[in-house]
């Protein structure tokens, strides 16, 4: 196990302008490679679905940066007015911010909306190296399910409800949705891809992930029994290692 540095915080401008709060993890002695890490829909780099993968990446030599995206945690920006599109201009920002540190070319690795972000985001940068998408949906109009009955007919912003918390969101994000394809993207990635399924995921399904995974040629591990944020310690870990190990093998980071 790597001794861990203390965490660097800084701010870059992300794809809408505003200034967006990254975290980078160094080990102590040689890094093996960079990860940057993307978390899930109304999320933020704090949750402990990152958190740990950040801290097992870490433990095994590689460099990670986790942000959070426009208008979550400690980013600037309205969360109201971003999209998918936004998402995918932050990841493209996070990427040159690595490489304008020095610490590139990068594994990307993303969780839920945010690995389906990662692969659109990836499509079009060179100095990713591997991909792994994390209980990530094939197609973003995946997360219509969240979105209230009259929301495709909304001309005014419309609030969702997320683990309990309320959020706004503006009609744009709806229409943005219907202009990407993720399988598109995985088709054109033409490098070391991998897809890991929570087994007892009620958000994302078997058939996406696993439609994800073929869209890319890719590799698809499930763990099995994990919900869609790998709460349980034990899932927790088994994702680590499996992400860790691929990554290894895979990646240069």
């Amino acid at each position: 196990m790597a001794e861990r540095m203390a965490a660097e915080r800084f701010e870059f401008v992300g794809g809408a302008g505003t200034r967006l709060s990254a975290v980078v993890q160094r080990p102590a002695g040689d890094v093996r490679g960079s990860v940057l890490m993307a978390h899930c829909f109304t999320c933020s780099k704090d949750l402990h679905t990152v958190t740990r993968l950040s801290r097992a990446f870490v433990d095994a030599g590689w460099l990670t940066l986790a942000f959070d995206f426009t208008g979550l945690g400690d980013s600037a920006g309205e969360f109201a007015s971003t999209s998918v599109s936004t998402n995918v201009a932050d990841l493209r920002r996070a990427a040159s911010a690595m490489l304008e540190r020095r610490i590139g070319p990068c594994l990307l690795l993303g969780h839920s909306l945010g690995g389906s972000a990662a692969v659109l985001a990836a499509a079009s940068l060179k100095t990713v190296d591997a991909v792994i998408a994390v209980a990530s949906p094939a197609d973003v109009a995946h997360i219509r399910h969240l979105l209230p009955n009259d929301a495709e007919t909304a001309t005014e912003r419309f609030e969702i409800a997320v683990g309990g918390r309320p959020f706004a969101l503006d009609p744009t994000f709806i229409e943005d949705l219907d202009t990407h394809s993720v399988t598109d993207a995985a088709a054109s990635l033409d490098r070391p891809f991998l897809v890991v399924e929570a087994g007892d995921d009620k958000i994302v399904g078997a058939d996406q992930t696993a439609a994800l995974a073929a869209a890319g040629n890719g590799d698809r591990v499930v763990v099995e029994g994990a919900d869609h944020l790998f709460t349980a310690p034990d899932h927790a870990r088994q994702l680590a290692d499996i992400v860790v190990k691929w990554a290894t093998g895979n990646a240069t980071g």
